[in-house]
């Protein structure tokens, strides 16, 4: 049986590398029991070592999810803050990008996130508590060619979270949305990657190249200790924004989505790719 622990327990996925990393250190300095899930449970090492559990876990595979969720209560009989942050960007034209790739895509960043959250939400509803933060992106707002899937996925969170906010809202849990913009990660070289081997010599090359300037444009990006910086702040806000943003170039991008039209921002978008 479960000793329910007077502490409070964060798991977060994605945890293996960037924001995700960040977060379960950020968080076990705050004083959390931290359960970091990844793929890749080699690469949680220094999490182990800073006082934190890894999870092996995959967003597509059912049964590590359960199998996870199991663990953690299992442990400590309570899950207080699930980061859903897995997730990363399949890059390419529409017309270029296979749907196998496009299916994987949506799995990863939304049906796997939806997955693990059912698992999540009937133990925070128990303790009529627990917040659930969304890691979504600037680009849940705008858009840029190439990034097709990664967008439809993207959009699609920002509206998903914004239907279980209302949903469960009486039950005393929160729902935060996280839309970083450019922030220092391994997200850039595996979105351009793909971008190039799928698009980079066809019909969409021009675009291609333009991407990659714009991706060495964002060089220097801030670290993410500044979105770990307001994951806390959300945490200890009597009543949590619904949604926060932070990174490079996210606040202003965001400003021009409210104000501009569809056929502005097209303009402005394809400059930058020129």
């Amino acid at each position: 049986m479960a000793e329910i622990s007077s502490r409070p327990v964060a798991l977060i996925t994605g945890a293996s590398s960037g924001i995700g990393r960040d977060f379960a250190l950020r968080l076990l300095r705050e004083g959390y029991i931290v359960y970091g899930a990844a793929r890749r449970v080699d690469r949680m090492q220094n999490i182990v070592s800073a006082g934190g559990v890894s999870l092996a876990m995959d967003v597509t595979d059912d049964h590590s999810m359960t199998a996870g969720v199991e663990t953690v209560m299992r442990d400590h009989g309570r899950i207080d803050v699930l980061i859903n942050n897995a997730g990363y960007g399949q890059y390419g034209a529409i017309e270029d990008v296979p749907l196998d790739l496009a299916r994987r895509q949506m799995e990863v960043n939304l049906f796997g996130l939806a997955r693990l959250t059912q698992l999540c939400l009937p133990h925070m509803r128990a303790r009529k508590s627990g917040t659930i933060f969304n890691i979504s992106s600037i680009g849940g707002k705008i858009y840029t060619p190439l990034g097709g899937w990664y967008h439809a996925s993207k959009f699609a969170l920002e509206g998903w979270s914004d239907v279980l906010r209302n949903e469960v809202q009486s039950f005393g849990i929160n729902v935060v949305v996280i839309e970083p913009g450019g922030i220092e990660s391994e997200w850039s070289g595996i979105a351009t990657q793909e971008a190039e081997r799928l698009s980079g010599n066809g019909t969409y090359a021009q675009l291609v190249r333009g991407f990659i300037r714009a991706q060495k444009g964002m060089r220097g990006a801030p670290p993410p200790d500044v979105i770990s910086d307001l994951i806390v702040k959300a945490l200890k806000a009597r009543r949590p924004k619904t949604r926060y943003s932070a990174g490079r170039m996210a606040r202003p991008l965001l400003l021009l989505r409210r104000w501009l039209s569809d056929r502005m921002l097209d303009r402005l978008i394809m400059t930058a790719f020129r």
